[in-house]
């Protein structure tokens, strides 16, 4: 299994290339001083896009040269705040596509809605990009096997952005967790709790002027735009979104992964529903899932659209004691017997070590040299996918371990794919 590099490949990373003069960030040598050193990216969507792209151009070396967002007003916002930060002024669009079009961008980063990440990716790694592409990786199973075989064809860089796979802090826990600190691990628990409220009863209404509505619904098959959609509840509808699950779901279920060292679960049960507000809202409010796997391991995430109240981020649990990980990626572990600490590790999210990461994969021509790399990130969203089918379905799932497919129900299977609007399939 190689999701992403472990403690001692970091301190390897970090002893060859102080041997060259590089500066290492995250395992991997940035050659800042190469001729081909350079990075310009094209980013699109300007809402969570907007913090990635001030973090891509705080990075030596890094240009954002494109800003694009169907809505103008945000496009255009997220162009200033780019120049203001000290950057050139990047070209400011509506069609993510003049990203693509432009031969002396280097990659993509895709910020936009669920819908969009694996055909966006798709079509990046088909004109050359690189691509940074936010969490969940996918809007569908399916998709997420194509963006890999993508990668691989094109071979360009694919990172998702799960960042705390970059956390030094949290890389360290996972060592220490491996190297036996509370003996054999078993299970991972995980939590979110929110406070989200209703969004009531759409009403049909026109599109606005500032919104390139039939480019933000670009691969989903058209509906009529509502006025209580755009820009955020789309995630609690199936046709663009995966719910709190494959919103939030996915950072922890990551590491659940990541810490438990496993691939695709045997059996997948889901419990939950919309039980706070009566709204438009289709995707459930309070979810838990459970996920089993072969070597007597599980894992359990709990989540909570409209209560705060929750435990640890992340708790591992092994014969001899357990490690929790909070949100900000500080990890402490604790004695089996007197649950007592036992160690601490401070650290932080990840957030720049990621993007370091990904830039550096560009720099050094190795695409696979990333700490989520999209075979790694696929696995970890179809956690979320299935736990959305056992909902969706109300069946227990039994999977393949080979790949993570339904075995045996066609009803769920159908779930595994969607359909497109015509002339938007993704195609490899």
């Amino acid at each position: 299994m190689s999701d992403g590099l472990n403690r001692r490949q970091f301190v390897k990373g970090a002893a060859g290339a102080a041997a060259v003069g590089y500066v290492v960030k995250t395992g991997v040598a940035l050659a800042q001083d190469a001729p081909s050193s350079r990075v310009r990216v094209g980013v699109m969507g300007l809402s969570r896009g907007k913090a990635l792209a001030l973090r891509f151009g705080g990075l030596t070396g890094v240009e954002v040269a494109c800003a694009a967002d169907v809505d103008i007003n945000r496009a255009k916002a997220g162009g200033e705040a780019i120049e203001k930060a000290g950057g050139k002024a990047p070209e400011v669009v509506q069609d993510f596509r003049r990203i693509l079009d432009n031969k002396d961008i280097d990659a993509l980063v895709c910020a936009a809605p669920n819908h969009w990440h694996a055909p966006a990716t798709i079509l990046g790694c088909a004109a050359g990009k690189h691509v940074y592409v936010e969490k969940p990786c996918s809007h569908n199973p399916h998709e997420g096997e194509l963006m890999i075989q993508a990668a691989r064809k094109h071979n360009r860089a694919v990172q998702m952005g799960t960042q705390r796979r970059s956390s030094v802090s949290i890389t360290e826990a996972m060592q220490l967790l491996w190297d036996g600190e509370i003996g054999r691990v078993y299970h991972a628990n995980s939590w979110y709790g929110n406070a989200r409220g209703p969004i009531g009863k759409g009403l049909a209404a026109p599109v606005p002027d500032f919104l390139e509505y039939d480019m933000w619904q670009g691969p989903a098959p058209r509906v009529a735009y509502y006025d209580n959609r755009i820009h955020y509840n789309w995630h609690w509808f199936w046709h663009w979104g995966n719910g709190e699950l494959g919103n939030n779901g996915i950072h922890a279920l990551d590491l659940c992964r990541w810490g438990l060292q496993v691939d695709y679960p045997n059996r997948v049960v889901s419990a939950g529903g919309r039980y706070r507000f009566d709204d438009d809202q289709q995707t459930p409010d309070t979810h838990n899932v459970a996920f089993e796997f072969e070597g007597k391991k599980s894992i359990a995430w709990d989540g909570m659209s409209c209560n705060r109240h929750r435990n640890d981020f992340v708790t591992f649990y092994g014969e001899d004691g357990a490690m929790s990980i909070d949100g900000g990626g500080n990890c402490t572990f604790y004695d089996g017997a007197t649950d007592k600490v036992k160690k601490e590790v401070k650290g932080n999210q990840g957030d720049v070590e990621h993007i370091e990461n990904f830039v550096a994969a560009i720099r050094n021509d190795k695409p696979l040299e990333l700490n989520q790399e999209i075979l790694s990130g696929h696995k970890s969203t179809l956690l979320c996918h299935l736990g959305n089918i056992a909902h969706r379905t109300g069946r227990t799932l039994n999977c393949s371990t080979e790949d993570g497919h339904i075995m045996g129900d066609e009803k769920a299977m159908k779930f595994w794919q969607r359909e497109y609007e015509p002339g938007w399939e993704p195609k490899v």
